[in-house]
């Protein structure tokens, strides 16, 4: 099996890099090389999605048996389309890594793969969908970009993957590490909302499997990635507080509360929001498929060994949007006694 990776060098590329070359798969990886760095026994191509010349050069170096895309999160749909494009005659597949923002309705209502997408030309540019917001903007650009992808290579020969939140090793996003981070400072901490909630957050190794195995497969389809929500926030935290040592008390704080002191949702109190189709999403097609997520215990195990053994993710911007500070924390606490 031939693979063409569009990124690999770190988190969800990097993970898929790794095991397709434990699978004997020959994998080659196309990146600008500014960021991460590609596992041992990828052959790795240099250059710009921007450029048509890198983009011809590189369907030079085919075929393939599939494209997996992990990079576009930084790519306007117009640019996901010029790729497709260049690289259709090249590979029999396509796999695109998009996400749960490209409905409609997320997060505010449950999701099947039969949801509303949001619309958007699969020739955006990088500004439409602005007015949205980040969030909103984020979404727009990927249901474009999924279109661009399922209009060149057609449906039969394009996989779509829209997993939610996915966490494990070489987290780059930071919720999970602040979260591990706060059980190691040890002390009451502030647990959000209600402990029995259900999450369904997926872990980044059991993404790549997903991936590479639907790579393998024939035809294409739309498959939700995300755990079954059996697990809560009160074992995801205590799970934290064990992978540390156990120094933290878990002191829970009701939604309402938190929304009074205007803590802000899905970044001071990482997972924590009160939309109620955040974690109601339909995976039952994947797991059909294939799917196998691991407990989230192991993943915040594995998280911490990573961390405590020195791992670094790679630099982004989205790393400080995480964690309240202490001050804040203490100061929500004391109004509870």
């Amino acid at each position: 099996m031939r693979i063409l990776l569009l990124g690999g060098s770190w988190f969800l590329g990097r993970s898929i890099a790794q095991q397709a070359l434990g699978r004997g798969w020959e994998v080659t990886a196309f990146s600008r090389g500014r960021s991460g760095r590609h596992a041992d026994g990828v052959r790795a191509v240099r250059g710009d999605r921007t450029s048509t010349d890198d983009l011809e050069r590189l369907a030079a170096e085919g075929p393939w048996d599939a494209v997996i895309d992990t990079s576009s999160a930084d790519f306007a749909p117009r640019r996901v389309l010029a790729g497709a494009r260049a690289l259709e005659s090249a590979a029999s597949r396509y796999v695109y890594v998009s996400t749960v923002n490209a409905y409609a309705g997320w997060p505010d209502e449950p999701l099947t793969e039969e949801s509303r997408l949001l619309d958007a030309p699969p020739d955006a540019d990088d500004e439409f969908g602005r007015e949205r917001g980040p969030a909103g903007w984020y979404g727009v650009q990927k249901a474009g970009s999924e279109r661009a992808v399922r209009e060149t290579f057609g449906e039969g020969r394009t996989v779509i993957l829209r997993p939610g939140v996915i966490l494990g090793p070489e987290e780059y996003v930071g919720r999970l590490p602040w979260w591990l981070m706060r059980a190691r400072r040890g002390g009451t901490m502030l647990a959000p909302g209600d402990p029995t909630r259900g999450i369904q957050p997926v872990d980044v190794r059991d993404v790549a499997s997903f991936a590479l195995d639907r790579a393998a497969a024939e035809g294409g389809g739309a498959y939700n990635v995300a755990a079954r929500g059996n697990e809560t926030m009160a074992d995801f935290l205590k799970a934290c507080v064990a992978a540390v040592g156990g120094g933290g008390t878990l002191r829970w704080v009701p939604d309402e509360m938190l929304v009074r002191h205007g803590v802000k949702q899905w970044t001071e109190l990482p997972l924590w929001r009160t939309a109620p189709g955040v974690w109601a999403v339909d995976a039952s097609a994947a797991r059909a498929a294939g799917l196998d997520c691991r407990p989230l215990a192991q993943t915040v195990a594995d998280t911490w060994t990573w961390l405590h053994s020195g791992g670094t993710p790679v630099e982004h911007p989205r790393w400080t949007e995480h964690g309240i500070t202490p001050e804040r924390e203490a100061a929500i606490l004391a109004t509870l006694d």
